[in-house]
Parts: structure tokens; C-alpha cells; sequence
């Protein structure tokens, strides 16, 4: 059993929002929630999944919405607990531990913050291990684990739980009611028991965003190359590295979607990228010709730092570096591509593993 402290919280947001492809909200917000959380109430325990008895309820917390609308609609603060509670009410039952459904910046963050005003244990696992904008693109959907009951609360006190007939649904009318109370809102989803967890969760997430967090702290402290610290630490491929020349960026449909062009530079000099995103990057081209597609995760960071930058923090003139990372294996199975492979999203191509493509690069 580890402890989190402020300190690694601060490393498990950097290493998340990494993971987060662009996507599960700038985690600034939620760190300031899960610090003040833990210097009431003190570090929180992170237990490994084979430590969660089989027939314990655990519930993951989230935020849901466009990361843009929590850039300037910041939370109150006490709408996560809101659901929470909400949802452990009509349970009826104890909740045992708690743990993030993506890694991604804010949503690294939430659950830590409810572990530790409500005394849990948070659990080192995921339904993602990267993030993605949709409810039912979680591995527990995969493994036929129910979204619902899943309650929403917003910051004006409203709050709402949803009994659905299939994920689908309840992403339908998540997110129409998301839209509605105004752009994002904090959920308790995808209640299950321990033994669902340990057939269907992604493993080790929150040390491994700790670890990639950690990397880059140390690297800068000690004047290293935080980049080549990063390929270093976690199997990752570099794509491109230049600079930001345009976004297109719209907030619709309780997503933020756009495309961010990048020029080369350096070794990439006289070359192009261009991004598709919806919250989170879907997919990346160079010179026109696809280097890497969801799932495989697509993350921006600062060229020179190493620091993660989302979606929503894209901005002219950023030199970047971009980074492939191969996604969880269960997203590799036939399902895993029907739900959230480059057709799903509109695009018509197949998925090709990133360490495939990046070979003929």
C-alpha cells in the first residue's frame, strides 16, 4: 500500500494529463481540489486491484463535459461529493474504495479528492488508461459492466440519476443533460464490484502517471532532457516536433472539437502534422499521411519542459513535440477498435498499431 502525498499528486497530474492525449480537462483545477482535500484530512491510501475484495463496491468519479467550458465555469467544489453520495444513497450499500475511470488531467485529480474527504482508498487502475470523450469508451464496457446508475450533480446544486437501458443510452442522455446544465458536471458512473474491476480494469494507471510525472520533475531539476527522459520511461515514439500555426478549436455537442497544423522544425523542417481532436487527439498526420489513430494515444508537450498540454491549451506559436504511445492491449481486440478505433469517429481509416506506422515514417 502507497501513500499519496501533495507531492505525488503533483507528479500524477503531470503524468495523467500526459496520458490524457490532450483530453480529460487542464488538471490545475482539480489538483487545487485534491490538495486542499488531502491537507484536511491527510494522505490518501492507493491500494493495488488484487487488494479489493471481490464482492466490494467501488465506484470511479469523474467530470464530464468540454474541457473548455471548466477552463471558465470552475466547480464548486462540492458537486462530486454531491453525486457520491447521491449514488451511494439509492446503492444502499458501502462503498469500498473509489478510483479514476480515465487518466487525464482533471480526472486524475477528482477521485483523489474524494478518496480523501470521504476516507477511501483510492484503487491504482483505470477504465481507459489514456482518455477519451465518450461514457461507454471504457474497458468495463467492453467487459459488459452497466454505466448506470450513474448520478450527475453541477455546481448550481442540481443533480440527476440516470437508469438506462445500455451505455449507449446513457452517454445520449448524459450528455444532452451535460449541454444543459452547462457544459460540464461531476459524476459518480460505472458502480461494480471488485471482481468486475479485476477482469476489466487497466492496471498500475496512477502509479504510471506518478512515475511519468516524476521523470520529468527530476529531469529538469538535474538540467537532463526531459523529452529524452520521457522516451526513456514509458514506450513512446516521437512523431513530430514543431511549430503550432493554426487552431481550429468549437465547443458543440458538450465536446471540443477541432484540428490544431503544426510546422516543422528542426529535423522536421519544411514538413507539416495536423491533429483531429474531439476533447481528445484522435488522429495525427505528417505530410498527409497517418502516423498514428486512436486508440494508440497522440500527446502534445512542450518541446522544451516536456509539459503536457491539452486540447483547450493549444495556442499559436507553442513548439511542441508529439508523442505516440501504444494503448492498452484490451483496446486492440476486435471490440476494443469497434468502440473507439478511427471509424467510430468518423474517419475512414483503419487502425494500424503506432509502432507499425511509425516504421514507415
Amino acid at each position: 500500500m502507497k501513500k499519496i502525498d501533495v507531492q505525488m499528486v503533483e507528479d500524477i497530474a503531470t503524468g495523467a494529463a500526459l496520458l490524457g492525449t490532450g483530453g480529460g480537462g487542464d488538471p490545475y483545477v482539480g489538483k487545487l481540489m485534491a490538495i486542499q482535500a488531502l491537507k484536511k484530512n491527510g494522505p490518501v491510501n492507493l491500494i493495488d486491484i488484487d487488494e479489493v475484495p471481490d464482492e466490494a463496491l467501488i465506484v470511479p468519479a469523474a467530470m464530464m463535459g468540454a474541457p473548455t467550458v471548466l477552463v471558465e465555469k470552475i466547480p464548486s467544489g462540492k458537486e462530486i461529493f454531491k453525486a457520491f453520495d447521491s449514488l451511494k444513497s439509492y446503492l444502499g450499500d458501502e462503498i469500498f474504495a473509489v478510483l479514476p475511470i480515465e487518466a487525464g488531467g482533471v480526472n486524475s485529480m477528482i477521485p483523489i479528492a474524494v478518496a480523501a474527504e470521504k476516507k477511501l482508498p483510492l484503487i491504482d487502475a483505470d477504465g481507459m488508461g489514456r482518455a477519451f470523450p465518450e461514457l461507454q469508451m471504457v474497458t468495463f464496457h467492453l467487459y459488459g459492466v452497466s454505466a448506470t446508475p450513474m448520478v450527475l450533480a453541477d455546481e448550481k446544486g442540481n443533480s440527476l440519476l440516470l437508469n438506462t437501458i445500455n451505455n449507449f443510452w446513457t452517454e445520449n442522455i448524459a450528455r444532452n443533460a451535460t449541454v444543459v446544465m452547462g457544459g460540464s458536471v461531476m459524476v459518480a458512473i460505472y458502480p461494480m464490484r471488485g471482481k468486475d474491476l479485476k477482469k476489466a480494469g487497466i492496471r498500475n494507471i496512477v502509479t504510471k502517471s506518478a512515475k511519468i510525472g516524476q521523470s520529468i520533475r527530476e529531469a529538469r531539476k538535474n538540467g537532463n532532457d526531459p523529452i529524452e527522459t520521457l522516451l526513456n520511461t514509458i514506450e513512446s515514439y516521437v512523431l513530430f516536433k514543431g511549430k503550432i500555426n493554426d487552431v481550429i478549436r468549437r465547443t458543440t455537442g458538450g465536446f471540443v472539437r477541432g484540428e490544431a497544423h503544426i510546422e516543422g522544425i528542426d529535423q522536421y523542417k519544411g514538413e507539416t502534422m495536423t491533429i483531429n481532436f474531439q476533447n481528445e487527439n484522435l488522429i495525427a498526420r505528417r505530410n498527409g499521411k497517418v502516423v498514428a489513430t486512436v486508440p494508440d494515444l497522440i500527446c502534445t508537450v512542450d518541446a522544451h519542459t516536456a509539459t503536457p498540454i491539452t486540447t483547450e491549451g493549444l495556442r499559436y506559436g507553442q513548439r511542441i513535440c508529439i508523442l505516440g504511445i501504444p494503448c492498452d492491449k484490451k483496446w486492440r481486440s476486435e471490440k476494443g477498435i469497434a468502440t473507439v478505433g478511427p471509424r467510430y469517429f468518423g474517419y475512414d481509416i483503419d487502425y494500424v498499431p503506432v509502432e507499425e506506422l511509425i516504421k514507415n515514417c
